[in-house]
């Protein structure tokens, strides 16, 4: 089977058409959160992305087993050898037991995926439940001799890693680049080469999360989860594995040296990076300190954030960049998303206020060519988008009656765009769930009256109606040829 979609491989980099693996199921691995802290807005970047790829996968026909996992242990303080595990510390911290922190924010963090839209992954698996897996495989990269045991820890041995495969394919980072540019660890006199890196670590004795191995009591290397869960859920060669930019080195690059290590290939065909989301021009996370959690988002409580912005703003704010170009957050942005959001959703809208004609003068069949198009040009929101506005502007003439369109091709532009801009895009009216549900109906009952009072010409009532409705921020338009129509401004 091959989906129609060109899909950049890193290894070559250069797009290639994507063809799935002989399995029942198209195999994705992503790289997930690491639960110590809320989730921000760079979390919700790579979440919109590849939920944007496990639908349109799914739309495309595909069975899909999308698997992102919950990173609960090994990751230690800035992403080294050595330091404090990040979860265990904010344990220590708020005096809670480490899974405590754990759940709460993988609680969160699901809650906030759920209002930005995306789909539940198909499976996710935590690191601290498949510490016999990371045994495993560290026995077999043992036996082949590319990683050694030191004082109850083992490394990763990359630069006999480098001799017989080649160190540094994804990220172009050579091993003599690392030599020049690699400065000895604190702590790290149980390597051989400060490049090498940990498979599992020896537990201090104040360190919380632990656990037996033929090694010590310790606790795995953050790098060898995703090469342990990625093959029991996926198989030996999976199809994609994506994550942040930010992730392609080192830890991409160390899961890379670790799956040839140990099955003789790369499990991953091709890898996905989506790019960084910045402020000012540098990157938004947790370790410098400048992030925004999604909940300030929610609610505007951020000093940065001129007002609050709705889930759906974010994911039209993200879709509106190509996934592989840096997103540079500002104010002036989320309102021309917000302003951009709204405008679609409106035209979404006008599909169903639009009467049929005996002929059709636009053709429904270049908003599916361009929609295709796109797709398939390395999952091009920004082009979906743009196709999509242009046929919002062709929605409002054929509403206006400046253009004419069938019954047939009615109904088939308004199950594509519906299918584009809710089931690919994963967007959803914000103004017509919820609560806002209780509006529409009352809105239409008020315009009713006023319909009865200008019948019977009582314009005083008729114009009361209208102005207090635009008072509360319910726009009235009057049509010559139909009932009255509104949107909230």
């Amino acid at each position: 089977m091959t989906i129609n979609l060109h899909i950049y491989n890193t290894l070559s980099r250069a797009k290639e058409r994507f063809e799935p693996l002989a399995p029942p199921f198209v195999g994705i691995y992503v790289c997930g959160p690491t639960v110590y802290g809320d989730p921000h807005l760079g979390h919700a970047r790579p979440a919109v992305t590849f939920d944007l790829l496990f639908r349109y996968l799914r739309s495309q026909g595909c069975k899909v087993r999308y698997v992102r996992n919950v990173t609960d242990v090994g990751h230690l303080e800035n992403d080294a050898d050595e330091g404090e595990d990040k979860l265990a510390r904010k344990a220590r911290l708020e005096q809670l037991e480490p899974m405590e922190v754990a759940h709460c924010y993988t609680e969160r963090y699901h809650k906030a995926m759920e209002r930005l839209g995306t789909l539940s992954p198909s499976i996710e698996p935590r690191a601290s439940g498949h510490i016999i897996e990371q045994i495993e495989l560290i026995k077999r990269i043992l036996a082949a001799g590319l990683a050694y045991e030191s004082n109850g820890s083992v490394y990763f041995d990359v630069e006999a890693y480098d001799k017989r495969h080649k160190y540094g394919v994804l990220s172009g980072r050579m091993l003599d680049e690392m030599r020049t540019g690699t400065r000895t660890l604190d702590g790290g006199g149980d390597k051989r080469s400060p490049y090498d890196f940990a498979l599992w670590k020896r537990a201090a004795p104040e360190h919380i999360m632990r656990w037996p191995s033929p090694w010590s009591v310790g606790f795995p290397g953050w790098h060898l989860e995703c090469s342990a869960m990625s093959v029991k859920y996926l198989g030996e060669r999976f199809d994609i594995h994506g994550g942040g930019m930010d992730l392609m080195f080192p830890h991409h690059e160390c899961e890379i040296a670790q799956s040839v290590a140990a099955s003789g290939h790369q499990a991953a065909r091709y890898w996905m990076h989506n790019n960084m989301i910045t402020i000012d021009g540098q990157k938004m996370g947790k370790s410098l300190g400048n992030f925004i959690t999604l909940d300030e988002l929610f609610t505007g409580s951020h000093p940065l954030l001129a007002q609050p912005y709705s889930p759906m703003t974010i994911r039209f704010f993200i879709l509106q960049a190509h996934y592989r170009s840096t997103l540079d957050f500002s104010n002036e942005a989320l309102q021309g998303a917000e302003r951009g959001l709204d405008r679609l959703m409106k035209g979404v809208a006008t599909l169903r206020k639009i009467t049929p004609s005996d002929d059709s003068s636009v053709d429904v069949g270049e908003l599916e060519r361009s929609y295709a198009e796109a797709m398939d040009d390395d999952l091009n929101s920004p082009m979906v988008i743009s196709a999509l506005f242009d046929w919002v502007r062709t929605i409002n003439q054929l509403h206006e009656g400046m253009q004419r369109i069938t019954a047939a091709d009615l109904e088939r532009l308004t199950e594509l765009v519906e299918r584009i801009v809710f089931d690919i895009l994963g967007l959803r009216d914000e103004k017509a769930s919820g609560a806002d549900n209780l509006v529409a109906p009352l809105v239409e009952m008020i315009l009713e009256v006023r319909s009865e009072a200008k019948a019977a010409r009582d314009w005083a009532a008729s114009d009361r109606i209208r102005n207090a409705l635009a008072a509360i921020g319910v726009r009235v338009k009057d049509r010559k040829d139909g009932p009255s129509e509104w949107e909230v401004e």
